[in-house]
């Protein structure tokens, strides 16, 4: 199989991932607010990070949907036939793609920017 089919195969599986496991609508207000606060982020290897000090119940959050999108990612990754590390940074290219103007999202630096 070439990597053309892979990667397309993994797009695929993510988009579908995403849609078919939603977070709940709590959670999803909680991360939402956090975000729009300027608290965390998308990182570009697909997990959330801290763009500055958050108090302990976002913190919880953040661990709480990394650890579910670290086991998803696996997931795909050994279904896919390819490594951790290419599922990760696919789906971090999605989630900045998907974050609102205005929201933060890591730069290929490093850095924490607001999306224009």
């Amino acid at each position: 199989m070439n990597m053309k089919r892979i990667l397309a195969g993994l797009f695929l599986t993510l988009c579908l991932s995403f849609a078919a496991a939603p977070i709940t609508d709590a959670w999803s207000a909680d991360l939402r607010s956090a975000k729009q606060a300027g608290l965390i982020g998308e990182r570009l290897d697909g997990y959330l990070g801290f763009v500055r000090a958050a108090p302990p119940d976002v913190r919880a959050l953040v661990r709480e949907v990394n650890r579910k999108r670290r086991a998803r990612y696996r997931q795909i990754a050994a279904q896919s036939g390819i490594a951790l590390h290419q599922v990760e940074l696919l789906a971090g290219r999605k989630a900045i793609a998907k974050t609102p103007s205005g929201l933060f999202v890591q730069s290929p630096s490093g850095r924490w920017v607001r999306k224009p």
